[in-house]
């Protein structure tokens, strides 16, 4: 696509439909964490952040690697695993998977620039 048909471009995913993506993955945390006092993936932290993002081998390489290469502290890794969980979420993905994980690290990279 050419820049200068950027803004004629139609958006894939309406506000309507965004909202009721957003409503499930709040459903889905809601159902995850019921009982335990927490309602979002943000507020996970120890134990049960590492309970509720496990990751393959392929994932978990791959946030080894970046955190090796970008230097990442350990309150960057676990954001990043927070919103790995929240983008399977969104996909209404039981397991976080390498291209979550994936995502989230591209969305901590445009967050340092």
């Amino acid at each position: 696509m050419d820049y200068k048909d950027l803004g004629a471009a139609k958006m894939q995913t309406s506000s309507a439909e965004m909202k009721a993506i957003v409503e499930q993955a709040h459903a889905i945390q809601k159902e995850r964490y019921a009982g335990s006092g927490l309602m979002f993936n943000s507020e996970l932290s120890g134990k049960l952040l590492r309970e509720h993002v496990r990751l393959d081998t392929e994932s978990a390489a791959l946030l080894e690697k970046s955190f090796e290469l970008l230097g990442l502290s350990v309150r960057a890794y676990d954001r990043i695993l927070k919103i790995a969980r929240t983008i399977a979420d969104l996909e209404g993905q039981p397991a976080v998977q390498k291209e979550h994980v994936a995502e989230a690290l591209h969305y901590r990279c445009l967050d340092k620039k």
